[in-house]
């Protein structure tokens, strides 16, 4: 287990990420988008770049993320 590389705070349980969002730049530098769904353990994590997306008001939201196993859709932890 390790700390994730990035944390984003989220409203909706599904999201997209392509690695790339916040980079000048953009997709280029990143990875293929991917869209992946929060489920009940409140988070998910990125299988290309480990970015870690929090559902706001979801069973991890104000939980140390370093504490929490990771978890890349349709894994189990």
């Amino acid at each position: 287990m390790h700390p994730p590389l990035e944390i984003s705070r989220v409203h909706q349980r599904r999201v997209a990420c392509d690695g790339a969002s916040d980079i000048p730049g953009g997709a280029a530098l990143g990875h293929p988008r991917v869209w992946l769904q929060i489920d009940e353990h409140g988070y998910v994590d990125c299988g290309y770049c480990d970015r870690r997306f929090i559902l706001i008001g979801g069973a991890a939201d104000g939980i140390d993320p370093a504490t929490l196993p990771d978890i890349s859709e349709g894994g189990s932890p």
